[in-house]
C-alpha cells in the first residue's frame, strides 16, 4: 500500500508543481475574492505542512516543527520558494513511504489527530485525499483568480 500511496502522492505534488507555476502572475498566488477565503500560496502551504508533519515529522523523524497557523497567514512566500519546498516534501515522502512496514499501517496513527483513533493505513489515505481536494481548489483558483 505504501508504493500505491506514493505514487498517488508523486503525481499529485507534481500537480502542485504544474499549478503553481502555471500562474500568470506570481502575485496572483496569494490573492482573495469574495468567498474564496484561503489563497493558493496559502494551500500550498498547508499541504507542505500537513505532510512534513504526518510523514516526514511522524515517521521520518525529520525533526519538522509545523506552525499550522503560520501556512494560512504568510504572504507573498516567492514562487521558486513554494515548489522547492513541494520537491522538498516530495524528496522527503520517497525516503519516508517506503520505511513503513505492513504491521504500522495496520497499527492505529502514532499521534492524536481528529477526535478518534485510525489505522495509520486509513490515514495515509485521508491524506491523499485532502492533497488532492485542495489541488482541485488550486487548480479552480488559478483559472478564476489569474487574470
Amino acid at each position: 500500500m505504501t508504493e500505491d500511496v506514493l505514487t498517488l502522492f508523486t503525481r499529485d505534488l507534481n500537480r502542485l508543481k504544474t499549478e503553481i507555476s502555471q500562474y500568470q502572475d506570481e502575485a496572483n498566488l496569494w490573492k482573495l475574492d469574495g468567498a474564496v477565503s484561503n489563497s493558493a500560496g496559502n494551500l500550498c502551504l498547508h499541504l507542505i505542512g500537513n505532510l512534513q508533519t504526518y510523514f516526514g515529522s511522524v515517521y521520518g523523524n525529520t525533526g519538522y516543527v509545523r506552525d499550522r497557523e503560520k501556512e494560512f497567514s504568510d504572504k507573498a512566500v516567492p514562487r521558486e520558494q513554494l515548489l522547492f519546498m513541494i520537491a522538498e516534501t516530495e524528496a522527503m515522502l520517497k525516503r519516508v513511504l517506503p520505511t513503513i512496514s505492513q504491521e504500522q499501517l495496520e497499527e492505529d496513527y502514532p499521534m492524536p489527530v481528529f477526535d478518534h483513533s485510525m489505522k495509520s493505513g486509513y490515514y495515509f489515505i485521508h491524506l491523499a485525499v485532502h492533497l488532492g481536494y485542495h489541488l482541485g481548489q488550486i487548480n479552480y483558483h488559478r483559472r478564476l483568480l489569474d487574470k
